[in-house]
């Protein structure tokens, strides 16, 4: 695709300008007119079908005569506002066209061609369109929505904006290649669903109709395709949920400025963007890169040991640049040795140990917060989302000890012991992404907070109390971070999977205010219910059996009775034969939620046939948002929710592999930024591990820098092992070094012995380099 000409810009250069004004001397030429054409016939100012592009020629001219570089020849005509051409009276409204889109009968965009057409189109817009009829600038198209009923709306499509930052970042495009390719993409400037019709998915499907014919029709005007389309929604007045439902992504707000605002006054409102790709592979047909803008990414791009540190945590918004730096810096480090203080991991360089310090003992009013610093891994986080079809959104919290920290300030209550002893420390809560194939995409959001002992002066019955009050109210504040994040996510389904502390009403209430994010959680309450046998988990359990399915299940150490906690067996790991069953249910609020209605759910139940000798068998209960009516949905959802236990296993890595609870600092703010920066590195060395087995396949140079794959090939070589080729065989190395047998039948190497393996590989490279040094 040819670029798009840069006409002032060109016209601007010094000799540009010396060889008008010698056209403007010639005294052949009178009129403007003439001159923009001789100028565009010598610098091949051609629109892609081939004609001169002498408005624009002509703009770039009366500009630069502003600029005083010369003077034009006097203007023959003064352009005035107009007026456009409109019909003598309303256009009619339409004859009732249904409650629904499917009884619109003759439904139909047509292209705004003749004088007829473009007088009703400009009535209805000035009589009905908030902002009228225009005029819309550069290459425009109208449709008008035509039915056997009669006309239903109309669309406006014009020229972009010039600028629109949360667009631009959105792209990855520079100031010359916004320049360069800014022709590509066109602005719905107007859509109108006239206010007398009510008509159910009227505005989706019609704006689904027109993103069809849309490349065609503006091919055949102007020569090209366009690659993408932009519009923007008034979200104090629309919620622009047409727009979700057709696939469009919502990229950020404006800054409430238009074309003419040159004095930066912002003047107008704030409107939500949402872009529409007509070519999936636009960025890569502008000759940008693969990684720009904020695409899709695949789970391994950009993991790179030299890359991989700036690209999850570059530009964090920590209110100066030198702390972005110093925190990509502090990773790097960090990631090579987790399971160390950064003291040691410094390996005794002071000036690198105090900027850490530095850095994690700024005031807690600062912007060194949690959420800034995660905040570009969750951006790069939701760009591996958009490259799934489906994505398990799984939340859990976990306690973090620092009963140990007697001086830190700020702790809270974890609970106590049956001697009354207190222990003190912060709760984790955290939702964590997952490919349906357990690749882990990266933490969504965090909060870490100090836990607060009830008072004695509560006395108030615990349904009384707002849910806001509650430490449940965390599950329904996640679950509403991604409501909104499924807007920039349209094309991927999200699935929402919690364990039994998210069992309650009002959690399922929450998602039937929006339902592009669907629960699976696993009950804890048996309810009761309205036919017999009158108990939820009784009633689903006589269900006929509707498929038997082998299910993995993880080994689980032995747990104490804890103060919240109830004493928990040790379990081996095993593949447990499991039979299915579901059933349709309707979920009834309790009394004090009489204003609600019931919820309608389905449950999935798994029960462990044969279980092992003197082992309680593995039993499920799941409910689910998700309508399920057939086997392969109910044993769809059943390995959905095993991968729950990726967020256990990341707990682990956090506090087995980088240590979190033996974290040392003077306050419990600065202790929530250490473990920001440990979160992602966990998240990290679990994809390696993962990665190793579910995509042996890649190249090894996906995650590991050549001075690793030097390392790894001599110690391959001199251990006759298979040298790393592939990923596969890399992490397998890895995992040697960290202590992995890999006997004929023994499982997978874990995550525990991948970072132990890795802080070995580290200080290998470290002798390996010096070793080529010398």
């Amino acid at each position: 695709m040819k670029t798009q000409n840069q006409i002032k810009r060109t016209l601007s250069e010094t000799g540009n300008i010396e060889y008008i004004r010698g056209q403007l001397e010639n005294k052949s030429i009178h009129l403007r007119i003439e001159l923009a054409e001789e100028v565009c016939e010598h610098f091949g100012f051609f629109d892609p079908r081939g004609r001169k592009q002498v408005s624009g020629c002509l703009k770039a001219l009366r500009e630069l005569e502003a600029a005083g570089h010369f003077i034009l020849p006097e203007s023959r005509s003064r352009p005035g506002p107009g007026s456009p051409k409109r019909l003598s009276e309303p256009v009619a409204n339409p004859a009732d066209a249904g409650d629904r889109v499917d009884e619109v009968n003759g439904l139909e965009l047509i292209l705004v061609k003749s004088e007829a057409h473009m007088r009703i189109w400009n009535e209805m817009m000035i009589g009905e369109h908030p902002q009228g009829a225009g005029p819309l600038v550069g290459r425009q198209m109208r449709y008008l929505i035509s039915s056997d009923q009669g006309w239903l709306g109309g669309f406006g499509f014009a020229s972009a904006a010039l600028h629109l930052s949360a667009r631009d970042k959105w792209i990855g495009w520079d100031t010359y290649q916004r320049m360069a390719h800014l022709d590509l993409v066109v602005s719905m400037s107007r859509f109108l669903i006239r206010p007398s019709v009510k008509c159910h998915n009227l505005a989706s499907k019609v704006l689904g109709m027109s993103m069809s014919v849309l490349p065609e029709d503006f091919e055949g005007q102007y020569g090209y395709r366009p690659y993408l389309v932009e519009s923007f929604v008034d979200s104090d007045h629309y919620t622009g949920t047409c727009y979700r439902a057709g696939n469009w992504i919502k990229v950020g707000m404006t800054a409430g400025r238009g074309r003419q605002d040159r004095f930066n006054r912002s003047a107008l409102s704030v409107k939500e963007i949402y872009v529409y790709p007509l070519e999936k592979e636009f960025r890569k047909r502008m000759g940008l890169s693969a990684d720009a803008g904020l695409g899709a990414l695949t789970p391994d791009q950009g993991l790179e040991r030299g890359q991989w540190a700036e690209n999850e945590f570059g530009g964090a918004p920590l209110g100066d640049a030198r702390l972005s730096k110093r925190l990509v810096s502090v990773v790097k480090d960090k990631a090579e040795v987790p399971g160390r203080a950064y003291s040691g991991v410094a390996k005794g360089d002071w000036p690198k140990v105090k900027a850490y310090y530095r850095m994690i003992d700024q005031p807690e009013e600062s912007a060194v917060s949690m959420a800034n610093i995660l905040a570009p891994h969750r951006e790069r986080t939701v760009r591996r989302m958009m490259g799934q079809r489906t994505v398990l959104c799984i939340q859990d919290g976990s306690d973090l000890n620092y009963t140990n920290l007697d001086q830190c300030e700020g702790l809270g209550e974890l609970g106590s012991n049956q001697t009354g002893a207190k222990s003190r420390g912060l709760y984790l809560h955290s939702t964590f992404a997952v490919a349906t194939n357990g690749l882990p995409l990266g933490v969504l959001h965090a909060q870490c907070i100090a836990p607060e002992s009830k008072s004695n002066q509560e006395k108030r019955p615990l349904h009384t109390i707002p849910i806001e009050e509650k430490k449940t109210f965390f599950w329904i504040e996640h679950h509403r971070d991604l409501v909104s994040l499924s807007a920039k996510l349209p094309q991927t389904r999200l699935v929402h999977v919690c364990d039994r502390e998210a069992d309650f009403f009002e959690m399922f209430d929450e998602q039937r205010k929006s339902t592009c994010v669907e629960l699976l959680v696993r009950a804890k309450h048996n309810r009761n219910i309205a036919e017999e046998p009158f108990r939820l988990f009784e009633a689903v359990g006589k269900m006929p059996i509707a498929s038997r399915v082998q299910v993995h299940i993880p080994r689980q150490s032995a747990r104490p009775k804890k103060s919240k906690q109830k004493v928990r067996s040790s379990r081996s790991e095993r593949l447990a034969d499991m039979a299915v069953r579901y059933m349709e249910v309707n979920l009834f609020p309790a009394y004090y939620h009489s204003d609600k209605k019931p919820i309608t759910l389905w449950i999935v139940h798994a029960l462990e046939e044969n279980p092992p000798e003197n082992t309680q068998p593995v039993e499920w209960f799941l409910l689910t948002t998700i309508k399920i009516t057939s086997a392969s949905q109910a044993e769809k959802c059943l390995r959905w929710y095993v991968l729950r236990w990726r967020i256990e296993d990341w707990h682990r890595v956090l506090k087995s592999g980088c240590r979190i609870e033996d974290l040392a600092h003077k306050t419990a703010e600065r202790l929530r930024r250490a473990i920001a920066i440990n979160m992602v590195i966990a998240w990290r060395i679990m994809l390696m591990a993962l990665m190793g087995r579910e995509t042996p396949e890649l190249s090894a140079e996906v995650l590991f820098s050549d001075i690793e794959v030097k390392t790894l090939w001599a110690y391959a070589k001199k251990k006759n092992l298979k040298p790393p080729l592939l990923l596969g065989d890399a992490v397998k190395l890895v995992a040697k070094l960290g202590g992995y047998l890999g006997r004929k039948n023994d499982p997978p190497p874990g995550h525990q012995i991948i970072w132990q393996g890795y802080t070995v590989l580290q200080a290998m490279c470290l002798g390996f380099s010096l070793h080529e040094d010398g």
